[in-house]
């Protein structure tokens, strides 16, 4: 799995939309600093990008590299090497490339203006970890959907589909239930619509953090009111985590059964 994980990374990074990623990230980094001249109010503004464009692209070069990659992957599987080594070693290699490109784009301008000195560091630090989870979560799912569609087309649009779902229809269908069922308990309700789309733990995750009451909302509150700042950073973290596990797990499954 090692010997595919590299090449995989290798293979990412040396692409010319590698090197567009990153750049864009150091762009985006360098400009939010220049215009708000202050890390935490910078940080904050970056969730909100964060925590849409991460999502998509990860979605993106999940799909494109799963059907790019076919005919190599074919390869692989002609020789001795179980299906589980050859999906998990690219999809783990997928993910740390796009991983790279996002902490090294973010991370050189905020280094640059001192990142370190500042108290922000932990917000920035947890910002950069959620991204992360992101990247993989949605390289995961994407590769997931590529595997269930021959048709790249197909592929394609149903894992836009699935991006556009999790980041702005869900939270319109969340925010109308809340509004129908107002005059009901809905904290349970709530915690759990929560926990079932990782862009939303993200953003609940990294406003817990940053402790901004003005901005959490009413699920971010029905959060903080009942886990607390460290329990519920705690209780996200782990269903990200599971997150990440079931559908890496469900790579595994269904390359098992596809037939080549």
């Amino acid at each position: 799995m090692l010997k595919i994980l590299k090449y995989s990374s290798f293979d990412l990074m040396r692409s010319r939309w590698s090197y567009v990623y990153f750049l864009f990230y150091l762009l985006l980094g360098f400009v939010l600093l220049f215009l708000n001249n202050n890390v935490s109010k910078a940080v904050i503004t970056l969730m909100n990008i964060i925590i849409v464009i991460v999502p998509l692209i990860g979605t993106i070069f999940g799909v494109m590299y799963y059907y790019n990659s076919r005919e190599f992957t074919i390869l692989l599987l002609a020789q001795p090497l179980k299906r589980s080594t050859i999906f998990l070693g690219q999809y783990i290699g997928l993910s740390i490339s796009l991983s790279i490109s996002l902490l090294l784009g973010l991370g050189i301008p905020f280094i640059f203006y001192g990142i370190f000195e500042s108290a922000a560091i932990w917000d920035f630090s947890s910002l950069l970890i959620t991204g992360v989870f992101l990247t993989f979560i949605f390289v995961a799912l994407s590769i997931n959907i590529a595997l269930s569609n021959e048709n790249r087309i197909k592929g394609f649009g149903f894992a836009i589909l699935m991006w556009l779902f999790l980041a702005v229809i869900y939270d319109g269908i969340f925010l109308i239930s809340l509004m129908i069922f107002n005059d009901y308990p809905l904290d349970k309700f709530s915690l759990i619509a929560t926990m079932t789309n990782p862009i939303d733990l993200s953003r609940i995750l990294i406003l817990l953090k940053l402790d901004i009451s003005a901005l959490l909302g009413y699920t971010g509150a029905v959060f903080q009111k009942f886990f607390g700042t460290g329990l519920g950073v705690i209780i996200s973290f782990s269903v990200l985590i599971l997150w990440v596990l079931i559908p890496a797990w469900l790579i595994v499954v269904k390359s098992g059964r596809k037939d080549f």
